[in-house]
């Protein structure tokens, strides 16, 4: 069963539409990030709900004992 990591972000209405797209593209390049929701408020605040997916590392090798 895949496993998820969430982030929540806020973004103020000062923003512009390039700006966001600027952060969001930069969070889904460097931090593996995928948008899953993205909702924009009447003041024109936004806000956003960021998710990836945790792998966790299972041991293959055992160390050999004596």
């Amino acid at each position: 069963m895949v496993e998820y990591e969430y982030q929540q972000l806020y973004l103020p209405r000062g923003m512009s539409r390039n700006a966001v797209r600027q952060l969001l593209t930069a969070h889904a390049e460097y931090g593996h990030w995928e948008l899953v929701r993205l909702r924009l408020y009447a003041d024109g605040s936004r806000r956003v709900w960021l998710r990836r997916k945790i792998i966790r590392v299972k041991r293959t090798l055992q160390a050999n004992r004596v």
